[in-house]
């Protein structure tokens, strides 16, 4: 018995120290270029998914149409392209460098209209850890992250418009290539 709880006393004590000396040596990745620690992709998309399900909205309070999406089109190109890009432009020179990388929300394998925009305002109010991506609760007015959540819900079926508004002037995307 006396062997166990020695052991059990220094498991509790050695794998904890390990675990701190493995961090401050220098060795755990922290650069962008680094590789991800294991278990760091699958831990961190399992708690954001659970958090995002136990405290979206349901509805939002805004309606989705083309006015609507006009406003959020605004509200995209001023605070979201610079890392997330527009509609048939090059990723921005921002976005190469950040880890994990931003989707590019208009490109076909990131495809934001398949989230509800309950979905998207939460991660536009609230941010994501360790991601770049900062809450946005104390730079826009709910109006405001709803209607870009509306229209980044529909972005596959935006109006001429809307789409026009995207590219136009003020875009922080860099030119096609």
């Amino acid at each position: 018995m006396k062997k166990f709880i020695l052991g059990l006393i220094l498991g509790l004590i050695l794998v904890p120290a390990g675990v701190v000396g493995y961090l401050v040596s220098g060795m755990a990745p922290a650069a962008t270029a680094d590789p991800p620690l294991p278990l760091e992709k699958v831990i961190a998309k399992a708690a954001l998914k659970a958090r995002i399900a136990k405290e979206m909205p349901t509805s939002s309070p805004e309606q989705a149409n083309e006015a609507t999406f006009l406003a959020g089109a605004d509200v995209y190109r001023m605070n979201c392209a610079l890392c997330h890009g527009i509609p048939q432009q090059a990723e921005p020179a921002l976005a190469k460098g950040m880890y994990p990388k931003p989707p590019q929300l208009f490109q076909p394998n990131h495809d934001v209209a398949d989230d509800p925009p309950g979905m998207t305002y939460w991660k536009v109010k609230n941010g994501i850890r360790l991601t770049g991506m900062p809450s946005f609760a104390a730079a826009l007015s709910d109006k405001e992250m709803w209607q870009v959540s509306l229209m980044l819900a529909n972005g596959d079926k935006l109006p001429a418009s809307v789409q026009k508004a995207l590219a136009g002037p003020g875009t922080t995307a860099a030119p096609s290539k």
